[in-house]
């Protein structure tokens, strides 16, 4: 994953809460600098251009999330549980960072480096649990399970940015019934999706 200095960070953080509210079309150098805290000359210095920004910006979340959650991952071997932790996570980081949640809700489905953070792992733990026995669907199901499984994810995520649920609420409510869906116990499906909840680990 590529290495930002600081000022490169405080652009990109900048940039995100920016399309967040404005989409991409809606957001110029000035709006950036502004936002940024920076000279516009600084803006010119370390941006291609506007669409190109956005780019880096999806690429980067994208990565920073699919590490930390794989990361998590390490002692896991359930892919049910894995799964469960996978969506709370997800849902627990747009409580503690609402811009990031709303930048996700707005360009998941149509940006491909998004897309990829939630279907490369999916489908890794889709596809382990579906061999071991612990799901029942047909493979040629998988596109649209994982599609379901990203659909719910991030319309709890708008639940909570819209402050209709709390994160534990919807985070454990949507892993429940995903799992549910996915054929596992309804008991087991509950505690699954109501066990702690560890933190999310940091990139070294």
């Amino acid at each position: 994953m590529e290495v930002l200095n600081p000022v490169q960070r405080r652009i990109h953080q900048a940039a995100l809460r920016l399309f967040a509210e404005k989409g991409v079309s809606q957001v110029n150098i000035s709006d950036l600098a502004q936002e940024a805290g920076v000279a516009r000359g600084t803006i010119y210095n370390n941006v291609e251009n506007i669409e190109q920004l956005f780019r880096q910006v999806a690429s980067q979340l994208s990565k920073e999330m699919h590490l930390r959650v794989s990361k998590s991952f390490a002692d896991l071997q359930d892919p049910a549980e894995r799964l469960a932790n996978g969506i709370r996570f997800f849902i627990r980081r747009t409580h503690e960072e609402p811009q990031w949640g709303a930048f996700l809700n707005r360009f998941a489905m149509s940006d491909s480096a998004l897309r990829e953070m939630f279907y490369s792992q999916a489908t890794t733990d889709l596809l382990s649990g579906l061999q071991g026995g612990r799901y029942r669907f047909r493979q040629d199901q998988l596109v649209v399970v994982i599609s379901l499984v990203a659909s719910a994810t991030l319309g709890s995520m708008f639940l909570v940015i819209e402050g209709l649920k709390t994160w534990r609420e919807a985070g454990s409510d949507t892993a429940e019934l995903v799992l549910r869906s996915l054929g596992v116990d309804e008991a087991e499906a509950r505690r699954l999706a109501t066990t702690e909840l560890p933190p999310l680990p940091a990139l070294d």
